[in-house]
Formats: C-alpha cells, structure tokens, sequence
C-alpha cells in the first residue's frame, strides 16, 4: 500500500455492514432505528441475505420502523412456493413480487443511500458484489440459500446467498469509509435447535459461517452483536417483532450504558 492510498480522503464517512441470519435480520432493523435516535446514519450500506433486504429499504427511504411493519404477520410459507425439489425445494417469486412491488427505487442509482449486496457466483465459487444496474435481482441472489432455494440467474450466471462466503459484508466498504459499524445478527452460538428439516438446515447454515465472518468482526470500528439472537432460528418468523425489539434494545445499551455516549461518538465520527 502506497503513501497517496493511505492518506487518501476515504468518500464515506460512516459505512454499515448488515449480515445475513434469515428473520434474525429484522434486528438489523432495530439497529437502525437506535442508531438514528443517536444521531447517525450511514453514507453507504453493505448487505448480505438478509442484511441485503433491510439495507435495500432502508436505502430506498423506508424508515426502521416502516420496515418491521413491512414483515409482521408474514409466514415463511407466505414468502415462497413449494416446488418438486429440482435445484431448490422453494420459489422465490412471491418474495420477488413482494420486493418489487415496494421497492421504489429499481436500480441502485436510485436509492437515496450507495448500497452494496453480496451474493456468491454459484458457478465459479466466488463472492460478488453488486453495486449498480437492477436492483431486485441481486437481493434474491443474495438471500438464495442453497438447496432450500433455486439460485438466481443474472446475465447467464447462477449465484446463491451471499453468506456462503461472506456472510458479514465490513470488507466490501472498508476501504471506501472512515468508520464502520457491523452489525452481525448471527452470534457464533450453539443454542438448542428442533429436528425440523428447516432448523437443521439453519442450523448447518449458521456453522458454516462461522468461518467466514471472523476477519469482518476485526474490521468493525464497532461492533454491534446482539447475543441473544442465538435463541432465534433463522425461519423464526412469528418472532419478528421480538428480533426487532431486540436489536434495538441492545444497540441503545450498547450507545448509553456500556459506553459513554462520547466514547461512541469518538469511534465512529
């Protein structure tokens, strides 16, 4: 790394980063909602799965409280399609309509905030960062969990959920931004589980990403980790409110209790 690189004006002065986690991601919600109580909003956005649909709301003008409205009373079931198991055992289209009817913005030129979604090219096992062009298509990429989901296909290439590399998107905005703050809704936890096929698949899910977002933790200048998460599957929809209620709890302690609201200020303005 050169001198004019390390001395260069970053062009965001506060970058978010949301994880994926499924339903958990309405934590990221909660988040918003306290750290906009606090005074702070992101000059960019980074998502994954989950983080990649409340990042594209939030993104699109739609406030906190506005989104956890947009996903209360919604069942998995009411999201997708059962399908004869071929690539995936759900469809995504009721999701995609459900997101392109609300969705104001249709490009990510449109949005009001720059928005990053991670998604992971299926056919050459590499993670990809959509940052312009349509804006919809990516998200479902990005939230195609395999086998559970068929994957997406963008310009000929099929991707599936961006966590499977990267499920804590800090290190797509790094670089560009003064300070970061990452919120991971998936806590590297082991609760109790139930033996249902979506359960065992979460809970699979939520072990493989272990491995992926240790080096993002590091990049955090704060971190915001909600511990409780891990008594939440990722499918836990009848709990939304509760997840929501809980990112913003935790991240109001986080900002008046555990530190003075000085000391918060200093590490991410």
């Amino acid at each position: 790394m050169n001198l004019e690189t390390i001395f260069k004006k970053k062009p965001y002065k506060i970058g978010i980063a949301l994880s994926g986690g499924g339903i958990k991601g309405l934590c990221h919600v909660g988040v918003l909602k306290a750290l906009e109580e606090h005074g702070i909003r992101p000059d960019i956005i980074s998502g994954v799965s989950a983080g990649s649909v409340v990042g594209a709301l939030y993104a699109d003008g739609y406030s906190p409280d506005e989104i956890a409205a947009l996903f209360e009373d919604i069942s998995f079931r009411q999201m997708t399609k059962p399908r004869i198991p071929s690539s995936g055992f759900f469809k995504m289209d009721i999701f995609q309509h459900f997101l392109t009817k609300r969705l104001r913005a249709k490009t990510f030129e449109e949005l009001s905030i720059p928005l990053r979604i991670v998604a992971t090219n299926l056919d050459n096992g590499q993670s990809v960062t959509f940052s312009t062009g349509r804006l919809v298509d990516p998200i479902i990429a990005s939230c195609s969990v395999p086998v559970l989901f068929s994957p997406k296909m963008i310009d000929g290439v099929n991707y599936v959920d961006g966590g499977v590399l990267k499920n804590f998107p800090v290190s797509t905005i790094r670089v560009d931004c003064e300070k970061v703050i990452g919120v991971n809704a998936s806590p590297l936890v082991a609760a109790e589980y139930k033996l249902s096929v979506l359960s065992i698949a979460s809970r699979s899910y939520h072990f493989m990403f272990k491995a992926n977002i240790l080096h993002d933790i590091e990049l955090c200048d704060l971190l915001i980790e909600p511990v409780d998460m891990g008594n939440y599957d990722t499918f836990d929809v009848d709990k939304g409110r509760e997840i929501f209620e809980l990112g913003y709890l935790t991240t109001k302690q986080l900002l008046t209790n555990k530190l003075d609201t000085k000391s918060v200020e200093s590490k991410i303005n």
